[in-house]
């Protein structure tokens, strides 16, 4: 029974602990989209389109 006493308050403190982590995962936006992040990977990236150059490389020209 003398258990109970110590038991108890190390219980609701934990409890307690939780409810504030959730709190504030909630608040900061940690549960808004849990989903694309997962998802993102599965998708590729646009490939890099390379300009031509702008000058003109023909032999003809001297530098």
């Amino acid at each position: 029974m003398s258990m109970l006493y110590i038991m108890v308050p190390v219980t609701l403190a934990l409890a307690i602990t939780a409810l504030i982590a959730y709190i504030w995962a909630v608040r900061n936006g940690q549960f808004d989209d849990p989903e694309s992040q997962a998802y993102r990977m599965l998708f590729e990236d646009e490939p890099v389109r390379r300009n031509p150059p702008d000058h003109d490389s023909s032999p003809d020209e001297t530098p």
